[in-house]
């Protein structure tokens, strides 16, 4: 198992645009874009999201730092800190951009969407025990709840958006964030490069928090395609949005930041079997299962518990997303 690492932090991405290919890659040094099955193009945007971020905002990086020392903090006594009461209820506002009918998804499909959210953080989903492969270190109950605090459409001339956030912005054809301290933002939308999704994690600009899904990879009705038609993509972003890494630590052998999840290679593809050794120090099995790897919907199926408590630091007292409660 790692040791969680607050020197790792320093390497630490403000965006994750993810990359769910069906190749056999064993090492991705950088976090890539989330690949759409309808693209054969694969790019990355993620370092070019970071240096824009950081020229735009020189503080970030203290801002960020700042939140993994307290989420040490959080780890070694959660009691400490968190408020009264031990469920958080997350508004989410679903913000659509639709150019066609089918990129106009419907409120089914968006309930499709909450529904699987609400059971992938309470750990009821139906495929969590599909296997006992790290049954110990399962997550169970995030204590994280989802629900619908309304849907913005839009119709838009845009054949497809990118990585720039324009999606966020009516000044460039998107949808302004809704009380985004308070409220968790969706954009659903078409885009380009062969994007899945991708998320802003805790310290970033206000005006641009939430995360981004493209429209066939969003819910499990209407226009969701296979692999990505079980609302795990959705799943995988939120946990960024609270704060969660890519289970490989974004490099060969990379350091996620919590303790109970093992070294990988690199991201995993398609739907590997339970029980796949890496081939980092002390070779463990990969947790391929997880949330955060890059496995196709179907085969992802768990947070572990030392996710959960991550996650719980940043809505806890003092923490980067209290102003959720």
């Amino acid at each position: 198992m790692k040791r969680i690492s607050l020197i790792a932090s320093l390497a630490i991405l403000l965006f994750a645009a993810c990359n769910k290919n069906k190749s056999n890659e064993q090492e991705s040094i950088v976090p890539e874009p989330e690949i759409n099955t309808a693209s054969a193009n694969k790019s990355c945007a993620a370092y070019d999201v970071l240096e824009r971020q950081l020229s735009e905002d020189p503080s970030l990086q203290n801002r960020m730092d700042a939140i993994e020392e307290f989420t040490a903090r959080y780890a070694q006594n959660p009691s400490a800190f968190r408020l009264v009461g031990d469920v958080l209820e997350v508004p989410v506002v679903v913000n659509v951009l639709w150019r066609t009918a089918a990129e106009n998804v419907s409120d089914a499909q968006i309930a499709s969407q909450l529904q699987v959210l609400n059971d992938d953080f309470a750990g009821t989903n139906a495929d969590v025990n599909r296997t006992s492969t790290y049954n110990s270190v399962k997550a169970g109950n995030t204590k994280i709840r989802f629900v619908p605090a309304g849907v913005v459409r839009k119709q838009t001339s845009v054949t497809g958006w990118g990585t720039n956030d324009a999606m966020k912005k009516s000044a460039t054809g998107g949808i302004d964030a809704t009380s985004p301290s308070t409220t968790l933002n969706m954009w659903v939308c078409t885009m380009t490069g062969g994007i899945l999704g991708y998320a802003q994690f805790p310290g970033g600009a206000a005006a641009t928090d939430g995360v981004v899904i493209l429209n066939t990879g969003f819910g499990t009705v209407g226009s969701a395609a296979a692999p990505f038609d079980k609302g795990r993509t959705a799943t995988h972003e939120v946990g960024h949005y609270f704060n969660l890494r890519h289970i490989w630590g974004d490099k060969k052998c990379g350091n996620d930041v919590v303790g109970d999840t093992p070294a990988h290679d690199g991201a995993n593809y398609g739907c590997p079997l339970p029980g796949t050794k890496s081939n980092c120090q002390g070779k463990p099995i990969e947790m391929n299962m997880n949330y955060m790897d890059y496995t196709d919907d179907a085969c992802m199926y768990m947070f572990t518990a030392g996710q959960s408590s991550r996650m719980g630091a940043t809505w806890a007292v003092g923490g980067p997303r209290a102003s959720l409660r």
